[in-house]
């Protein structure tokens, strides 16, 4: 506490308490500030301090603000690393904080330190990682620090996420959304647009597609009006993947129009491929042009510097071409290749890799083998289990049925 802190470093410099007080405090208020009765003002802190020939950041307990921010620039650097090729970050950036960890009251230095000792608590699995976070989100709160404190939200929300807990994600976003709009009277642009994204995201993974879509087009609706075109190209993905789930021809060449558009006025390679991949899907499932498909997948796929989480798609899109092409012994050995990537949880993205046990069940049926077509089938129809209603589960599911009725 503040006053034991002030009597043992009174004591330390055998000051008694009236030559501390010296001219400015009596011996009777000095007496209650040191046995926590009360609480002096800054201007009262200061003089002690200052009799006291210390920092009034060491009455606090706190340590030099000049040292945390040494101290959050060497976190900030570690924590902007790629976990893949260092994946003892989270451990180095405990070790970094964890001594200050307690000592962190105020100010944006402790604030943000805080927020990265959390989450990095989290990724190392200690369960204690929730209250460092409450404490940062307090702290930005206070300052009014709005894009932080809105990251803490998605972070929290994302916990859920990645365990498929959509509900419980969306409820938590939905209840951080509230809350900060509630303290923080100016909602930045850019922070607005990732609560709009993020909720209908959300809103999507748990089948709500009636708010999903309500509170998508508002955000794009949001970026044209105010020329704020941050995640537009998500935002337009977004929009694209339902459009194709149901089945709106028209909104679905849309947004594609809008994906392509966007990657080549931002030269975006990552952009450029996710349009390539949304129009091969285009040329397999609706207009049946396969060997246009499986030509533009190749292409991709035989380069050996192709980006490696996003080679797993065209796997996927190459088998349901060569599917189409009734090469069937060819797509069962492309669908072998494909593993999901493991930041993959969203059900729109989770239903397309699942869909690749489907397609190799009819493939297995063509070529007569109905023991490995069932166990297909049924290993999709288990993987859609938890996820919401759509048209690629009810596929998934008709497929397995049909194949069980024909052995029947």
């Amino acid at each position: 506490m503040l006053g034991e802190r002030i009597r043992t470093i009174r004591k330390q410099k055998k000051l008694t308490l009236e030559e501390l007080a010296g001219s400015e405090l009596t011996k009777g208020m000095l007496s209650l500030i040191e046995n926590n009765k009360a609480n002096p003002s800054m201007e009262s802190l200061a003089y002690i301090a200052e009799r006291l020939e210390v920092e009034i950041s060491e009455l606090l307990g706190q340590v030099s603000v000049y040292e945390l921010r040494d101290v959050l620039e060497e976190a900030e650097k570690l924590f902007n690393k790629d976990t893949d090729k260092y994946p003892n970050k989270y451990k180095e950036l405990i070790a970094l904080i964890k001594p200050y960890a307690s000592k962190l009251h105020q100010g944006y230095e402790a604030a943000r330190l805080l927020d990265i000792y959390g989450r990095s608590l989290y990724w190392e699995n200690n369960d204690t990682w929730s209250q460092h976070c409450d404490l940062a989100a307090r702290l930005y709160d206070q300052m009014n620090i709005t894009a932080k404190r809105a990251g803490i939200g998605f972070f929290r929300a994302i916990v859920k996420f990645v365990e498929h807990d959509y509900e419980q994600a969306l409820k938590i976003l939905l209840n951080e959304r509230k809350e900060i709009e509630a303290k923080h009277a100016y909602i930045d642009s850019i922070t607005r647009l990732d609560f709009d994204y993020q909720e209908a995201s959300l809103h999507f993974a748990v089948g709500d597609t009636v708010s999903a879509k309500r509170v998508m087009d508002a955000a794009i609706s949001y970026s044209k009006t105010n020329k704020t075109f941050y995640l537009i190209d998500d935002l337009y993905r977004l929009a694209a993947a339902y459009a194709m789930m149901a089945g709106d021809k028209e909104s679905h060449e849309y947004y594609l129009e809008k994906l392509r558009q966007y990657a080549e006025f931002a030269d975006d390679q990552l952009s450029k491929l996710i349009y390539q991949l949304f129009y091969i899907e285009l040329l397999n499932t609706v207009k049946k042009e396969y060997q246009v498909a499986l030509d533009h997948s190749e292409k991709y796929l035989k380069d050996p510097d192709f980006n490696e989480p996003i080679r797993h798609w065209f796997y996927l899109e190459k088998g349901k071409a060569l599917h189409g092409l009734t090469r069937f012994k060819e797509a069962i050995s492309i669908f072998d290749k494909i593993q999901i990537p493991t930041y993959h949880h969203h059900p729109f993205d989770l239903s397309q890799f699942y869909l690749a046990d489907t397609y190799k069940a009819l493939c297995y049926v063509e070529l007569g083998k109905i023991t490995e077509a069932i166990s297909a089938a049924k290993k999709a129809v288990m993987n859609f289990t938890s996820l919401p209603n759509s048209p690629y589960k009810e596929f998934s599911l008709k497929t397995y049925e049909n194949i069980v009725n024909q052995v029947k």
